[in-house]
């Protein structure tokens, strides 16, 4: 007698499935950019950031700090780069900063 085996999932492939599914993965990309800046910046420049959007290939992040904001237009394109190798240079062909 065969046994069916069980395929079993992470809980994160089940997400990445379900977003690719009802077409909102450009919102789990941002969540993971979120969460690089989280670790990338200290604490005090991360509360800073108050949203981080992809639309139409252009990543949005939104900053309250006029000195952080300042920092990120300087630092664009290493930003652009640190994303694209991590997500793929076809995801994102800008980023704005507003």
């Amino acid at each position: 007698m065969k046994k069916n085996k069980k395929r079993e999932f992470q809980s994160s492939e089940l997400v990445k499935s379900f977003a690719r599914i009802h077409g909102f993965e450009h919102k789990l990309i941002a969540f993971e950019i979120k969460d690089f800046l989280e670790d990338y910046l200290d604490e005090s420049l991360f509360s800073e950031i108050k949203s981080v959007n992809i639309e139409n290939k252009c990543i949005i992040i939104k900053i309250d700090s006029p000195i952080l904001k300042h920092d990120f237009q300087m630092r664009k394109s290493f930003y652009l780069k640190k994303f694209q190798d991590k997500f793929g240079e076809d995801k994102f062909n800008d980023i704005r900063i507003v």
